[in-house]
């Protein structure tokens, strides 16, 4: 593990996302993005779609100064959130977790550059990205999956609003992306040769 000290709030700029600092007056925004029911129905907290129970999301986000705004280039829009947690050091391990996309941006081009970005950053300082899923959130485990994530456990936490919940707990290595991203340059090169 590099001797730097992890930096869990830089902004990180892809060819489509911008990630920044969540910051309070982002609220409006960001529950506009996340207003929509379908956004949560297979997540632990399936009604956070609502005003009041999005604000305790947005204020624990707030809270564990390491909460992003995922902002999609093009137009400027919040389109999302992500964030740091549960920093080791000493185990060299970061989690990434409590990530949502507006449902335009659902797979694909979007979800994947949001997870290069984090990840790469991750990677510079930590060896191990522990990724936590609701155990029903089918949709979130597969994605995970994708990037090279292999299952470690399943345990029980508390929501933001203090209820325990079964999640399923993934981890990624260094080299466990590495190789998940070369061999999806591999594809993308053998798909481009086959048009």
């Amino acid at each position: 593990m590099s001797h730097l000290e992890f930096d869990l709030q830089p902004t990180l700029l892809g060819e489509l996302l911008e990630l920044r600092p969540l910051r309070p007056e982002d609220f409006d925004a960001l529950f506009a993005a996340a207003s929509d029911p379908r956004i949560w129905e297979q997540h632990p907290e399936s009604d956070r779609y609502k005003r009041e129970v999005f604000a305790k999301f947005f204020t624990s986000a707030i809270e564990s100064k390491g909460a992003f705004a995922i902002i999609e280039r093009k137009t400027g829009r919040i389109i999302g959130s992500s964030r740091y947690w549960n920093l080791k050091p000493a185990a060299s391990e970061v989690e990434i977790g409590w990530t949502f996309l507006a449902r335009e941006f659902w797979g694909g081009e979007y979800n994947g550059e949001l997870k290069k970005l984090m990840l790469e950053h991750a990677f510079r300082f930590a060896d191990r990205v522990v990724l936590i899923v609701g155990e029903s959130n089918l949709r979130s485990q597969r994605a995970v999956q994708k990037i090279g994530g292999t299952f470690l456990k399943r345990e029980s936490r508390p929501g933001s609003d203090g209820i325990m919940r079964q999640n399923v707990v993934y981890v990624v290595t260094r080299e466990q992306f590495l190789q998940a991203q070369e061999a999806s340059t591999k594809g993308t090169k053998a798909t481009s040769r086959g048009h």
